[in-house]
């Protein structure tokens, strides 16, 4: 271990007021889920930015289209359209035009590649259910309402576009 970096028992011992060892936790969390996103992409003969691409629109509420996925990825377009390609040959999205606006595209993710995807991910859910279990309602009420908080901090950090 390098000096001045905390080891895994301090890291999963420390308070949560302690901000080295909570960046030191949050850092090895988005590590081991790009290990598993990379495991994935690789499955399913993907690049890691196409499984970010298949989350967003996946968790996006709202009908996601080429524009709020290159933003989203800061990406060019021509990028993001080599996505959706890869994509969509690999039966993973489908995309289709408004009927409003046939110049407008939406793409929805394929209910039989929900299926690929889930299979995969099992294993983080299970995960994560066990570690859920070690925690009181209350005490997941703030995790998730840190995790909400941070999610919409970082939301709002722009990357540059490419």
């Amino acid at each position: 271990m390098s000096e001045g970096t905390p080891d895994r028992a301090e890291t999963k011992t420390a308070g949560g007021g302690d901000p080295q060892h909570f960046g030191v936790a949050l850092r090895r969390m988005l590590g081991e889920m790009n290990r598993l996103v990379h495991g994935f992409a690789l499955t399913q003969r993907l690049h890691p930015t196409d499984v970010h691409a298949l989350s967003f629109v996946l968790d996006n509420p709202d009908a996601t289209t080429p524009g709020l996925l290159r933003e989203h990825l800061g990406l060019t377009s021509g990028a993001v359209t080599a996505c959706l390609d890869r994509l969509e040959k690999a039966g993973h999205i489908r995309r289709s035009r408004a009927d409003d606006d046939r110049r407008v595209v939406h793409i929805h993710y394929v209910e039989g590649a929900r299926s690929v995807a889930r299979a995969y991910f099992m294993p983080l859910a299970q995960a994560a259910d066990r570690a859920r279990g070690q925690f009181t309602e209350d005490e997941l009420a703030v995790v998730l309402r840190y995790l909400d908080a941070l999610n919409d901090e970082l939301g709002e950090l722009r990357v540059p576009q490419r």
